[in-house]
């Protein structure tokens, strides 16, 4: 089983396998197969060691994944949260931070209805 950056990627041809890595899509994924020279519709199994390695050196040296994306990711949000920014104090109230409405809807960020007593 081909393994990348701590993913094991599953028997499906290598342009759709490297999506299973967090950070890279479709489209980062054909580039990438492009880069290393490699088919896309090689199955992932089916790869060489040269090939497998020539990925990662893709991706290593160009993308930002995993890890280091989720950290940075959880960062950013963070500053947002410690600077007092609109979008901050949403992230910290955990409201929807893009403009969505709230009077209805808006239930993923909100969580499960909690009914009000004596409201009617």
């Amino acid at each position: 089983m081909a393994r990348i950056s701590g993913v094991n990627l599953p028997n499906k041809p290598v342009a759709i396998a490297l999506t299973y890595i967090f950070g890279i899509g479709r489209t980062s994924a054909m580039k990438i197969c492009e880069a290393a020279n490699v088919a896309g519709e090689i199955r992932a199994n089916d790869l060489g060691d040269d090939e497998l390695s020539r990925i990662r050196d893709v991706i290593d040296r160009d993308y930002m994944i995993e890890g280091d994306l989720r950290r940075e990711t959880a960062m950013n949000i963070k500053r947002l949260m410690d600077l007092g920014c609109y979008r901050g104090l949403r992230h910290r109230r955990g409201l929807p931070v893009r403009g969505q409405r709230t009077h209805t809807n808006a239930r993923t960020r909100k969580g499960k209805a909690r009914p009000i007593a004596g409201k009617k």
